[in-house]
């Protein structure tokens, strides 16, 4: 049967939602263990590692502002042109960043907060998270 609510929001589900929260736990995993072998400082990972979650003070504006802002900072996208501009020009700040700010995301990914919809915080294409959380 059809969840007509998690198919208007295009929310994964069943299997689908389970290998996207496995990804991100092994590109947690993945960057971590990275960043050990880079012999990064785990200080700077520490200060670094919610910097993304800063997005979340757009939603101070509306839910519409909120998405946006969050989903920018939750992609792919930026980490990895960062990551491939580090690689390019040798810089291993610009490198730590990157494997940080991707082992972010994947833990997000891996507890279930997926890219938002502008209908609210609690709605992601992983599927509701919240008090209204559906089940899964």
């Amino acid at each position: 049967m059809t969840d007509m609510t998690t198919e208007a929001t295009g929310a994964a589900t069943g299997g689908v939602r389970t290998l996207l929260r496995l990804e991100g736990l092994v590109l947690f995993v993945g960057m971590t263990v990275l960043y050990y072998k880079w012999e990064g400082s785990w200080l700077v990972y520490v200060l670094l590692f919610l910097v993304p979650d800063l997005s979340f003070a757009a939603y101070l504006i509306s839910p519409r502002v909120g998405a946006i802002a969050y989903n920018a900072a939750h992609t792919y996208l930026a980490p990895v042109a960062l990551m491939t501009l580090g690689f390019a020009g040798e810089g291993p700040l610009v490198l730590s960043i990157a494997m940080i700010w991707l082992a972010h995301i994947g833990i997000d990914r891996a507890l279930g907060y997926g890219l938002k919809y502008s209908r609210g915080f609690g709605y992601t294409h992983l599927g509701r998270i919240g008090k209204a959380q559906e089940p899964a």
